[in-house]
C-alpha cells in the first residue's frame, strides 16, 4: 500500500490551489484565515486571502479545535470526504471511517478505542498528531453536519434535533452551532427556508445532494447493482438503485439517483440517530469521495488499460452497506439468497430487510453459511469499516472462506482501493484485453494503489 505524504502539511502547494479555485481539492483539506475566524473549503469563491493570513488543517474538527468556524458562502462541510481515508490503512484512517460511520455516538471514544484495538490515550495521541483533533472534537464536527442537514432539510423541531444528531443536551446542541456557524438553530433554519429549501413534511423523511468529484460512472454502479439485485430487498432502474436498510436505531429506505454533479439521496428512517451512519454508508457504497483523475492517472498509463478508462472515465468500485450482509452474499449463489430472503427476511420500509446473522444461524442453513453467519452474530468475526485490512484477511480465511471471495469482501468492505481480484470473471476480462492472466499479479504492481478500481475496468471487458 502506498503511503502519501499529507497534503495539508505542503503550505506553498495548498496556497496554490486555493489561489486556483480548484474544486478537485474539496475536501482534501481546510483553509483557515486568521483576520475573519473562518474556515473555507479550497474553492471558496470570496477574495483569495494573503499567504500569511492562512493555514491548512486536514480537517473541519482540527480547524473548529483552533476556534475557527465555517464559511457560510462556500460550505466547507457539504464536500465530498478525503480519498486518504480508503487510500491510507493506518490507525488514523481507520478511525475516521468509524466516527463517520456513528461509533463515538453509539459506543463514546471506549468503544472507538476498543473497536480499533488501542488504548484510548493512545488513539487521542495519534488522531491529534495526525489530524489536528482528537475523537471528540472529530465526532464533534461529525454530528454539527448532521445537525445542519436536520435543521435545514427536515420541519423536526430543534429539541429533538439536537439528540437525533447525537448531542447529549439542547445546551451542547446549541453552543455547538454557534461555535461551528457562528449563528443559531434557528437562525439556521430560516435562512434555509429563505433560500427556498422546503422542509420535509414527516420528520423522518429527507432529501439530500450527495457530491462526488467527477467523473462518476454512475451508471456503470446501476448495471452492477442489478446485475445481483434480491428482490424485496433492492429495485434497480434505469436511472437510480433503492434498497431497504437495517442500521442500528432501526430500519430504513433509500433512493439513489445520479445527477450531473451529485447524486439525489430520498432518505426514510425510522429514528433519525442514524442519519448520519447512513449518509456515511451511502457515500462508502457508491465510493462518492474517491478521486478518479489520480485513479486515471496511474491506469492510463498501462496500455491495455487506457482505452477501457478514456471509454469509462470515473469508474467506482461499489461498497456495502453492511458487511455481514455482503459476506452471506458472496458465499451464495444469486437464487440462493433470493430464498433466504423470502424465508427469513423482515418487513421494512418500502420492502423486505435482510436477514440478521443471527436470524441465519438460528434457520438451520448449509454448514459454512451457518458457521460463517454465526461468527458474526457472536461477534468473533466482526466486519467494520475500521478493521486493518491484513488481520481481516487472516480471519476471513480461517473462518474457510476462499482466498478469491475473502479480497472481493474486503474490497467492497473496506472500501480497500488497492485489493487485486482474481476470480474468473476478473481473469476473462484480462484476457478479452489482451492481458495474460498467468501474468497478471506481476503486472497489477503497476496499477499499485489502484488495483480495486483495474479490476472494475477488467470485469466490464469481461462482460
Amino acid at each position: 500500500m502506498v503511503q502519501q505524504a499529507a497534503l495539508w502539511r505542503d503550505t506553498e502547494r495548498c496556497y496554490r490551489v486555493v489561489a486556483a479555485r480548484d474544486s478537485r481539492f474539496d475536501g482534501q483539506f481546510i483553509m483557515a484565515v486568521r483576520t475573519t475566524g473562518i474556515y473555507c473549503r479550497p474553492s471558496c469563491p470570496a477574495l483569495t486571502p494573503k499567504a500569511q493570513n492562512v493555514r491548512f488543517f486536514p480537517t473541519s474538527a482540527a480547524a473548529q479545535a483552533n476556534g475557527f468556524r465555517a464559511c457560510r458562502r462556500c460550505l466547507p462541510d457539504a464536500v465530498p470526504g478525503s480519498p486518504d481515508w480508503n487510500i491510507r490503512a493506518d490507525l488514523a484512517a481507520r478511525a475516521m471511517r468509524l466516527i463517520s460511520d456513528g461509533t463515538v455516538e453509539r459506543d463514546g471514544v471506549p468503544g472507538l478505542a476498543r473497536r480499533l484495538g488501542y488504548s484510548e490515550r493512545q488513539l487521542g495521541r495519534v488522531l491529534t498528531a495526525e489530524l489536528g483533533a482528537g475523537p471528540l472534537a472529530l465526532a464533534r464536527a461529525h454530528r454539527a453536519h448532521s445537525a445542519r442537514l436536520l435543521i435545514e432539510l427536515s420541519a423536526l423541531p430543534l429539541t429533538d434535533v439536537a439528540f437525533a444528531a447525537g448531542f447529549s443536551s439542547v445546551r451542547q446542541f446549541n453552543e455547538t452551532i454557534r461555535e461551528v456557524f457562528a449563528t443559531t438553530p434557528s437562525q439556521l433554519r430560516a435562512a434555509s427556508l429563505r433560500r427556498g429549501h422546503q422542509a420535509a413534511e414527516g420528520a423522518t423523511r429527507l432529501t439530500l445532494r450527495l457530491p462526488f468529484r467527477p467523473p462518476f460512472d454512475g451508471e456503470g454502479l446501476l448495471r452492477y447493482f442489478a446485475a445481483s439485485a434480491v428482490k424485496g430487498v433492492e429495485e434497480v432502474s434505469e436511472d437510480s438503485y433503492a434498497r431497504t436498510l437495517r442500521l442500528s436505531h432501526g430500519s430504513g429506505w433509500v433512493r439513489l439517483t445520479p445527477q450531473p454533479d451529485h447524486v439525489r439521496c430520498e432518505l426514510r428512517l425510522s429514528d433519525l440517530r442514524d442519519l448520519g451512519s447512513a449518509v456515511s454508508r451511502m457515500r462508502r457504497l457508491l465510493d462518492l469521495d474517491a478521486d478518479p483523475e489520480a485513479v486515471a492517472r496511474v491506469l492510463s498509463a498501462d496500455a491495455a488499460l487506457a482505452p477501457s478508462v478514456a471509454a469509462a472515465p470515473g469508474i467506482r468500485v461499489p461498497g456495502a452497506i453492511d458487511g455481514a450482509e455482503l459476506v452471506i452474499r458472496a458465499l451464495l449463489d444469486p437464487e440462493s439468497v433470493q430464498q433466504l430472503v423470502s424465508a427469513l427476511g423482515e418487513a421494512g420500509q418500502d420492502g423486505v430487510l435482510f436477514p440478521t446473522p443471527a436470524q441465519i444461524a438460528a434457520s438451520g442453513a448449509s454448514g459454512t453459511i451457518t458457521a460463517i453467519a454465526a461468527a458474526l452474530a457472536e461477534g468473533t468475526l466482526d466486519l467494520h469499516v475500521g478493521r486493518d485490512l491484513s488481520e481481516l484477511r487472516d480471519e476471513l480465511l480461517a473462518s474457510g472462506i476462499e482466498p478469491s471471495t475473502a479480497n472481493y469482501v474486503l474490497m467492497r468492505v473496506l472500501g480497500a482501493p488497492d485489493v487485486l481480484l482474481t476470480d474468473d470473471r476478473t481473469l476473462l476480462g484480462a484476457a478479452a484485453l489482451g492481458i495474460d492472466p498467468a501474468t497478471l499479479t506481476e503486472r497489477a504492481r503497476a496499477w499499485q494503489p489502484w488495483c480495486s478500481y483495474a479490476a472494475m475496468y477488467l470485469r466490464r471487458a469481461a462482460a
